[in-house]
């Protein structure tokens, strides 16, 4: 397979696909669960490469997406409009208990980006959406016409580790409170920058709304909380030897899967601040996965694909250690 792969109709090109789909397919006749389908970039290598009776179920909740997937005839596929975070739930409804290999490529996708009517980027005036699921939720614009000054600083500042994100913050709701609550892209784009002074901002290759558009975009889709979730359903249903494919895009969705698969690589291992006598490593537990790769895109896809410069691959492998089971 190339480094890169090829663009869809819509010229988007799916990150890091051909390293992905050579880590996650081990058995060709398997079972795989694509759990960011998008348009089914991933998806595609993933069904060139399974034999004739492997399987690739796909989830995605942006309906976009799932109409998009109608275009895969391939009777090895099927695709669920559902949140990661149910994986369980939906591999059971189709009758599967374990898998060869999961795949999640999270965050927003470049087709959401790039429709203004989706409200992800400052790019394009629209209306202010940002729902993955535009059939369920509560939309950026409705948060933000609630949410208090106090709520606000937390989310950008968390989410967007943006440093001027009280002065946002005051800034959104003095607006709101003047009767004009921001209801656009273009609305939030111009009430941040007018937030940042012209000498306070640090980047000046990067508009300054960036940040708190990231913030309010995960926030208002649960994303962390859903990755959390949908890693520890993925590794439990990883059968001795499967692997666990995740790509992601910024520091917090890395750190959030690097602890994930540390902490099942060294369980019990104590934290600096709780170490004192040193432990001897049959007085541990078994690891349950076993990290294997950290991948970056080189040159050669990041001048093809500039959004694929701050990907970062994982991939660890699941272990015959037992997983604990869910709790109720």
């Amino acid at each position: 397979m190339s480094a890169t792969s090829p663009a869809d109709a819509h010229g988007h090109r799916s990150v890091l696909a051909a390293q992905a789909v050579a880590y996650l397919v081990t058995e060709r006749d398997g079972t795989y669960v694509d759990a960011t389908f998008g348009r089914g970039g991933h998806a595609r290598l993933i069904l060139q490469a399974l034999g004739p009776v492997g399987r690739l179920l796909a989830f995605d909740r942006d309906p976009a997406a799932v109409a998009a997937a109608a275009g895969i005839t391939d009777p090895r596929f099927h695709i669920e409009h559902t949140a990661f975070s149910r994986l369980e739930t939906t591999l059971a409804a189709q009758g599967i208990d374990r898998v060869h290999g999961v795949l999640l490529d999270v965050g927003v996708s470049s087709p959401q980006i790039d429709e203004a009517a989706r409200g992800f980027s400052w790019r394009g005036d629209g209306p202010l959406d940002m729902r993955m699921d535009t059939t369920r939720g509560e939309t950026a614009a409705q948060w933000l016409a609630r949410a208090s000054i106090d709520e606000l600083t937390q989310v950008i500042r968390d989410y967007g580790e943006e440093r001027f994100a009280a002065s946002i913050a005051k800034a959104l709701v003095a607006r709101r409170e003047a009767g004009r609550p921001v209801a656009s892209t273009g609305d939030l784009a111009a009430v941040v920058a007018g937030a940042i002074t012209r000498k306070s901002r640090a980047d000046g290759a990067q508009h300054p709304a960036t940040r708190t558009f990231q913030a309010v975009r995960i926030h208002v889709n649960q994303e962390l909380e859903e990755l959390a979730l949908a890693l520890e359903q993925a590794a439990r249903r990883l059968r001795t030897g499967g692997r666990l494919v995740v790509i992601s895009f910024h520091s917090l969705e890395d750190r959030i899967v690097k602890r994930f698969i540390d902490a099942h690589a060294h369980p019990g291992r104590p934290l600096p601040a709780e170490r004192g006598l040193p432990l001897r490593a049959a007085d541990l537990p078994a690891p349950r996965l076993t990290s294997l790769a950290r991948v970056r895109a080189d040159e050669e896809e990041v001048a093809a694909n500039p959004r694929a410069r701050s990907a970062v691959m994982r991939v660890a492998e699941r272990t015959d250690a037992p997983w604990p089971e869910a709790t109720r």
